[in-house]
């Protein structure tokens, strides 16, 4: 019974053993090991928060007067905003951008040289990662697009734009009145300014409950060129015209968004230089310890 009972013990203390060992495996594998590689997470050819954010990062450069994307190989690439910070939430060792109106607690946003991303340091010109959101028409405006773009530049479209943390683009505003007008309007284009466009519908609806909206998020470029054909009333783009597409388009400054560069919530870093984002794109640093 004696020898039943050491033996039993023994038995025990080796369960024990192995589970505070495998325990403290755990742990250890549960920290931030910044010799990992960086998961490098963009944004699609078409977005326009791809060519704002690769502009003002140098990430696309000018070579023998050609633009060229220097994004490093092997780079995942998105056609959304959603994707992206999924891509960015379940990878420990992943790095994004996206619109700051986008950022949510499923990721962490970080200061950009030692500036926070937020709605007053885009403003106050601190944080220097920004771009327009523009709402392009092709320029024969039929009367209900003239009103929707109305209310957008109104007091009420831009506290909306306000409240969703972008900043408000118009020096004065009007109150809208409610026109009574009833139609459809056919909207294309950015991923990023979907979300204060799908509000400010909601909001333009409940006053003119007659007019319906078909929307489509599927990239800037794609909204600028549905705006230029006329397949679409109105295309949404987060970065600015080119001459080409300027010299077609009616252009609205609907608000003024920072984009944010993001990065896991175990991810230790809470800022960033410029510089370090420009090489982590471009392939020059390739481990989260190389990162100053």
């Amino acid at each position: 019974m004696i020898k039943k009972r050491k033996f039993l013990l023994i038995i025990l203390s080796v369960l024990m053993f192995v589970s505070v060992f495998t325990g403290c495996a755990k742990e250890e594998s549960a920290e931030f090991n910044s010799e990992k590689d960086i998961t490098v997470v963009a944004r699609d050819a078409a977005s326009g928060t791809r060519g704002a954010f690769h502009e003002i990062m140098k990430i696309k450069v000018k070579e023998n007067n050609t633009e060229v994307d220097k994004l490093v190989v092997g780079a995942l690439e998105f056609d959304g905003t959603d994707k992206v910070v999924t891509a960015v939430e379940g990878d420990k060792y992943g790095i994004g951008y996206i619109s700051l109106g986008s950022v949510s607690d499923r990721i962490k946003a970080v200061a950009v040289n030692g500036a926070e991303p937020s709605a007053e340091n885009v403003k106050n010109g601190s944080y220097t990662v920004s771009r327009p959101f523009l709402l392009v028409t092709k320029g024969d405006e039929n009367n209900l697009v003239k009103d929707f773009l109305t209310f957008a530049s109104s007091v009420q479209g831009q506290e909306i734009a306000v409240e969703m943390h972008y900043i408000s683009a118009a020096d004065e505003t009007k109150e809208y009145t409610s026109s009574g007008m009833s139609g459809t309007i056919k909207v294309a284009g950015s991923t990023s300014v979907t979300p204060l466009m799908e509000k400010l519908q909601e909001a333009y609806k409940a006053l003119n409950p007659d007019v319906n909206f078909e929307m489509q998020s599927n990239g800037s470029s794609q909204g600028i060129k549905a705006a230029m054909d006329g397949s679409y009333d109105i295309g949404m783009s987060s970065r600015e015209l080119k001459e080409e597409e300027a010299s077609q388009l009616n252009k609205h400054i609907l608000a003024i968004d920072g984009i944010a560069v993001i990065v896991n919530k175990e991810n230790p870093i809470s800022d960033i230089s410029s510089e370090n984002v420009t090489s982590i794109y471009t392939g020059e640093i390739t481990m989260w310890s190389e990162v100053k």
